[in-house]
This record gives C-alpha cells, sequence and structure tokens, in this order.
C-alpha cells in the first residue's frame, strides 16, 4: 500500500469513526430520555444489521481531490441560485449551519467545505496558507461548475474569499459578502498602524502548543462570542461546539493557519472586486477589531455595503444568527 492509500484510509476510518461515534452516543441515550434510574427499561438487542451502521454514512460523504493530493470534505444542500460559505478558524463548514439551513430552506443551494486540515478534510503537512485556501476553493467550484455564485466569508473564510477574488477573480462569482472578516491586514505594520501587534498571535501560538484543548475552549468562552463582558449569559452549547471543531482540526494546520490570517495582506485583492460586496461586522469584535478590518475593507472595495452591528462580538453566526441570516438572505435575492 502507497503512503497516499494509507492517508486515504486514515482519513476515511477517521470520518466513518467519527459519524459512528456521534451516531452510537446518540442511540445509547435515546432510551435514557424521560426515564429515571428506578423505572429504566431494560433494553432489547436489536437485530443484526446486514451493513455497518456507518456504510451509509461514508457513501454520503462529499469530497473531491485537489491537485496536490489533499481531500476536501464539502456539503451541499438545497437547489436554486448558489450560495458558497467559507468557513473561520480553527472551525469547519458545520458553524456555517444555521445561514446554510435558513438559505436553502429559502429557495438556495447552499455550499460549504472543510477548509484543508480542518474538519473531514485531510491534514497536509504542507500548504497550510491563503494561496492554497483559495486554489482549493477554486477547484471546488470547478468540480461542481458553479455559476453566478454568491461567496461569503467569516473571519479567516473571509481572506479566503478575497484572496480567491485576487488569484481567480470573479468569473463564478456574482456577489461576495464578508462576515466578521479578517482582511484587509490584521497584524500591525508600519502600513497597517491600526492592526493587532504581533506579540496577540505569538499569543494564540503558544497557547496551541500548550495545550490547545484548553486554548479551544478559552476563546469561545471569552473574547469570540463577547462572554466576557458584563451581563453576558454564555451558552455552553455554543462553547462545546467551537471546542469540538477546533479539535477536529489538525495541530500542525492550525497552528499554521494563524499566519496565515493574521499576516497575509488582501489590500491588492480587494481592489480587484467587481461585484456587489456586503460587508457585515460587530462593532465590538475582541477578534478582529472593526476599524482595521470592516471598515477598512470597505474602504477598499469599490460600491461595498458596510452593516455595522452594534455592540456585537466576533461570532455573529450564533449570537446575532437571526439578524445575519436575514440580512444574508435579503442580499442573495437582490
Amino acid at each position: 500500500m502507497s503512503t497516499n492509500d494509507r492517508e486515504d484510509s486514515i482519513d476515511e476510518g477517521r470520518r466513518n469513526v467519527l459519524a459512528g461515534g456521534t451516531a452510537l452516543a446518540v442511540a445509547a441515550l435515546l432510551p435514557l430520555a424521560g426515564c429515571s434510574s428506578s423505572d429504566a427499561p431494560v433494553a432489547t438487542p436489536a437485530a443484526p444489521s446486514p451493513t455497518p451502521p456507518t456504510a451509509g454514512i461514508a457513501q454520503a460523504m462529499s469530497t473531491f481531490t485537489t491537485k496536490d493530493g489533499v481531500e476536501i470534505y464539502y456539503k451541499d444542500w438545497g437547489t436554486g441560485p448558489v450560495v458558497v460559505f467559507s468557513h473561520g478558524w480553527p472551525l469547519n463548514a458545520d458553524s456555517w449551519e444555521s445561514q446554510m439551513y435558513h438559505l436553502a430552506a429559502n429557495g438556495f443551494r447552499c455550499i460549504a467545505h472543510d477548509r484543508r486540515g480542518h474538519g473531514r478534510s485531510s491534514q497536509p503537512w504542507d500548504g497550510n496558507d491563503m494561496d492554497h485556501y483559495a486554489d482549493d476553493l477554486a477547484q471546488l467550484l470547478d468540480k461542481l461548475d458553479v455559476k453566478d455564485a454568491m461567496l461569503v466569508g467569516f473571519s479567516t473564510g473571509g481572506g479566503e474569499v478575497t484572496r480567491y477574488v485576487g488569484r481567480h477573480g470573479t468569473g463564478r462569482v456574482k456577489k461576495v459578502a464578508l462576515v466578521s472578516a479578517v482582511p484587509p491586514l490584521m497584524v500591525k505594520t508600519d502600513a497597517n498602524p491600526g492592526g493587532l501587534p504581533v506579540s496577540v498571535f505569538d499569543g494564540i501560538r503558544q497557547g496551541l502548543l500548550a495545550n490547545r484543548s484548553q486554548l479551544f475552549l478559552d476563546i469561545p468562552s471569552g473574547p469570540f462570542f463577547g462572554y466576557n463582558r458584563p451581563g453576558a449569559t454564555p451558552s455552553q452549547g455554543i462553547i462545546n461546539a467551537w471546542w469540538m471543531q477546533g479539535m477536529l482540526g489538525g495541530h500542525k494546520n492550525t497552528y499554521d493557519s494563524i499566519k496565515a490570517f493574521s499576516e497575509t495582506d488582501f489590500t491588492e485583492d480587494l481592489k480587484r472586486f467587481d461585484v456587489p460586496t456586503l460587508i457585515i461586522h460587530g462593532d465590538d469584535d475582541q477578534i478582529v477589531p472593526i476599524d482595521a478590518a470592516g471598515r477598512a475593507s470597505a474602504k477598499l472595495v469599490k460600491d461595498s455595503k458596510l452593516i455595522v452591528y452594534e455592540g456585537a462580538p466576533h461570532g455573529i453566526t450564533d449570537t446575532h444568527k437571526d439578524r445575519l441570516n436575514a440580512d444574508l438572505l435579503a442580499f442573495a435575492k437582490s
């Protein structure tokens, strides 16, 4: 068996175990719902299944292989005009589920992929940079022969979408939405004095190496969703979902991605935008501050529209999902 065959087998096995493990965990909990320990019924063994429970799930997985041999997972929901979603760090396509469900239920075809090294996609050692992210997105759109798409990028995904336009143009794109997105440039430089000091990103890297599981609890428990603000009501479910998605990503991949999202300069990419562009950003975003991001991008993109969510944090896909769903749907229909 070749090295590539072994890696493909490992990737497939990892996805099957994750899918099967979730199904088994839910199945184990269902008989106990509504029962106390004293009146819980005795489980009757199920009849043997002719096929393993994960077999159908594995066959339903949608993937493609990039030109450099990376397997990319994607989901494809609904029918109608196409909306393509690119997720943030260190998450995966599941982070878009509220928006994808809403738009698909309203007559749109919604596509989202797990970025290389994240979620159910394979974990290459190299190529964890914006150029590769953008090229992977281009190959996905080519594979599905997408036309007149609306691209939506959140946070790091906004950088991916922006670099896609910079490298591949808008031949397949009708409009773009950037949500809490990292462009034009996150890190502070002489030319970008409003950016964040590199020490901020060094701290994230150090936390990732020291104990990434704890880091992936601390970020959503604090600034990502604004749960560190007075009067905030944290959702443990949202925190747990963020942690789970982060831990599914590759260690090396999520480490490399910090440099990609913080140090990539998207200024020239934004200047190439020639389609209607919606920029949505919270003005209490502690992760990607609005002045150096959303407001700066709006000045660079011709004919763009900036919507500011007052008092909103970075993770508005969850904290402000109803408003965001409505804004994206209205823009998709426009």
